[in-house]
């Protein structure tokens, strides 16, 4: 809903511009030149938002709203925004990511694939008599995380600093993986998005909605509650 005002707000703004031919838009004062700037940050959003955009339709929206003569009511817009936004998108962005995880591990022989789609590579196993297996298992792990394009957006061995947390306290992608070796034991995984941080993604660490992630993981003690119950 939020972001659908945001859409319409951002797309006011461009009214002028779209209404009229290309040629007209001469930056003769400042005030002229700070327009064009904004036009600028607008367009770099709207590109964030979706690259596939068509620009002739979003300037025949403005032009439309601007005319009274819209295609869809204000309800009809908004039904449609939010199915496109909360299922179409969503869907788009399982597929590609579903045919990159399965190119992947066909190209690179040494990972695995779990059923859930979790797609991992164990470079030490570690301690077998310690693996992480119940959620109040508690551990203490380094990783970093980076997107499907190698960007790193964290990592704990930069901020000289290492992660103590309860097994059930990570998500459901993390669980499964740092299952797969022992204390000591080091894994490289990518997380699709419903295992990691789904459609909300972090702002705090940079991650997107829907974003794959591939982690690397060095599980560097592992305290079995099991253990601490004797």
């Amino acid at each position: 809903m939020k972001n659908l005002f945001l859409l319409l707000t951002v797309l006011a703004i461009f009214a002028t511009a779209c209404s009229r031919p290309k040629s007209s838009a001469k930056l003769r004062t400042d005030t002229d030149s700070v327009a064009y700037i904004i036009g600028m940050n607008v367009g770099t959003n709207l590109l964030k938002m979706d690259s596939t955009l068509n620009i002739e339709a979003l300037c025949k929206g403005i032009r439309d709203i601007f005319e009274g003569k819209t295609i869809f009511t204000p309800e009809e817009a908004k039904t449609y925004y939010l199915q496109y936004v909360n299922y179409a998108i969503p869907e788009k962005v399982r597929a590609y990511e579903e045919q990159f995880l399965a190119d992947f591990a066909k190209s690179n022989r040494a990972y695995a694939r779990t059923k859930s789609g979790i797609t991992y590579t164990v470079n030490e196993i570690g301690d077998q008599e310690l693996i992480p297996s119940v959620a109040r298992d508690t551990l203490v792990m380094r990783y970093i995380i980076r997107d499907m394009e190698g960007k790193e957006l964290f990592s704990s061995y930069e901020r000289g600093d290492s992660l103590r947390t309860a097994v059930g306290a990570l998500c459901k992608g993390l669980q499964e993986s740092i299952k797969l070796v022992g204390q000591g034991g080091k894994i490289n995984a990518w997380l699709p998005a419903a295992t990691a941080y789904g459609a909300e993604g972090n702002v705090q660490l940079g991650i997107a909605p829907n974003a794959t992630l591939f982690y690397e993981i060095e599980l560097i003690e592992v305290d079995k509650y099991s253990r601490n119950r004797r």
